[in-house]
């Protein structure tokens, strides 16, 4: 069975919050396991020896594979928090998620936990890890229920002992039952998404099974119970031919800028030739690439200038893809401490960025106050609201400072919402992968005041998050590609 035809099985059942739809973390939502990533954090800061990480892994392939307690080997690795406030694994439990973890969510488990939670269903994750491993990730996605193995805390501190059981084989079948007694969930319509051998007992808990990408023994589990198996894509990492084409991506994109910068000097207009470079370069570095840029509502940002162009950011290559679509001059805002980065050097010399000081609030409103000026003179400015890359698909909060500066120019905000770009160039990756990016220009938003800051700036984000969530798919009048 494939996702579309799941996806379409979903949508003819029963919905509603009765309808519990029950996800494993580990190789279900994510690739890979968890609890590697904090020990191998614990191995980096000296704090679990390596003869304690061998016998850790040593209880944990008796348990799994040689017919051992399979919860032995949680135990040790529980063992080695006792001690540490419990706020401050939950802050390694975030550091984690952003360094690390985030890149290992699968897609397509987004994509079903998205289609359950639009049918009213009850979502939960189901693991035998813990709430400091988990809570990340559920949030990420939107889950707010948990059954998960729980640990014992005193006064704020983990003793490094479990509260109960370890949430492992049949441990998690009685958590899922327990829950669903308690929220009215009727686990004979719910749904179970497991990967291991040790799901069988909670997959049994429900109605309908699906063995997700599953290891060899529940595949054949599967078989001979009759459940349908369901096999997702992993995070892919990058190949040599994505290496070859992101280095023909940075040739092409120099070539660009050099033609374009050509065309000035021939003309005797540094604006014409910085424009002309900015577009041959970052449309030969997608071409090269193999990045086709899939957009819808050009005409909003091709008729509102100068203007303030926002756009959601979880990839290095989304400054490229929005410069591809600015067609008239432009400049950007960046971090004091790009300005003497390489990465950045043909960036800078052709836009002129206004570089904040972050560290400096004072310097800071100057920098954003000689910029408002600079747009009220006609020169559009491209802003990342978030601050930062995100490290998933999920909308991070909006900072204020592009919409003051909206509000100090008098100029409307142009909302430019992007997706698939953590795809093609995911946060910390250096090769580009092939594939196609949408891009959604919504209606430019004027009358930015300060005396409603707030409001505006939740409902561009409430509209962002919209348009993420319901990708138009219809083309509609004006439509291009980049």
């Amino acid at each position: 069975m494939d996702l579309p035809e799941h996806l379409a099985r979903l949508a003819a059942g029963p919905h509603g919050p009765g309808v519990g739809a029950f996800f494993d973390l580990d190789g279900t939502l994510v690739a890979g396991f968890t609890a590697n990533v904090f020990l191998a954090d614990q191995v980096r800061h000296g704090q679990v020896g390596l003869r304690e990480v061998a016998r850790t892994i040593a209880a944990a392939v008796d348990g799994v594979y040689l017919g051992g307690d399979p919860t032995k080997g949680g135990d040790r690795a529980f063992a080695a928090w006792a001690g540490q406030t419990e706020d401050t694994v939950a802050d390694l439990g975030e550091r984690l998620f952003v360094q690390k973890i985030a890149r290992t969510m699968r897609r397509q488990a987004r994509e079903l936990v998205v289609a359950h939670q639009r049918l009213g269903h009850t979502v939960v994750v189901s693991s035998a890890a813990t709430a400091y491993q988990i809570r990340p990730v559920a949030r990420d996605l939107g889950i707010e229920h948990l059954v998960c193995t729980e640990l014992e805390v005193r006064d704020g501190v983990l003793t490094g002992a479990v509260r109960g059981r370890m949430r492992w084989g049949r441990e998690k079948g009685a958590g899922v039952r327990a829950f669903a007694r308690g929220h009215q969930v009727d686990l004979r319509v719910s749904y179970g998404y497991g990967n291991g051998v040790e799901d069988i007992d909670f997959l049994s808990s429900v109605g309908r099974p699906i063995a997700l990408s599953p290891d060899p023994g529940l595949r054949s589990a599967a078989g001979r119970f009759g459940w349908p198996v369901l096999d997702l894509r992993d995070p892919l990492g990058g190949d040599v031919v994505g290496a070859a084409r992101t280095m023909s991506a940075l040739w092409g994109m120099n070539v660009g800028a050099i033609s374009g910068l050509a065309v000035g000097l021939a003309t005797g207009s540094r604006r014409r030739g910085v424009a002309t470079a900015v577009d041959l370069a970052c449309r030969a570095a997608l071409s090269l690439a193999g990045v086709r840029v899939r957009v819808q509502g050009t005409e909003h940002l091709d008729g509102t200038r100068p203007a303030v162009v926002v756009a959601n950011h979880q990839s290095a290559i989304d400054p490229v893809i929005l410069a591809s679509l600015m067609r008239g001059e432009f400049t950007v805002v960046a971090k004091k401490e790009a300005r003497w980065d390489p990465r950045s050097i043909l960036g800078a010399a052709l836009l002129d960025p206004a570089y904040i000081d972050r560290s400096d609030s004072a310097k800071a409103r100057v920098t954003m106050a000689q910029v408002a000026e600079r747009v009220r003179a006609g020169t559009s400015l491209v802003i990342f609201p978030e601050g930062t890359r995100s490290p998933t698909p999920t909308l991070s909060p909006f900072r204020k400072g592009a919409f003051h500066l909206a509000s100090q120019a008098g100029v409307p905000v142009v909302p430019v919402v992007l997706r698939n770009t953590g795809e093609i160039l995911p946060r910390h990756a250096r090769v580009v992968r092939s594939g196609t990016v949408d891009v959604r220009v919504l209606p430019p938003v004027p009358g930015w005041s300060a005396d409603d800051l707030d409001g505006q700036v939740a409902a561009l984000h409430a509209a962002f998050q919209a348009t993420l969530r319901d990708w138009p798919t219809d083309p509609v009048e004006g439509d291009d590609d980049a």
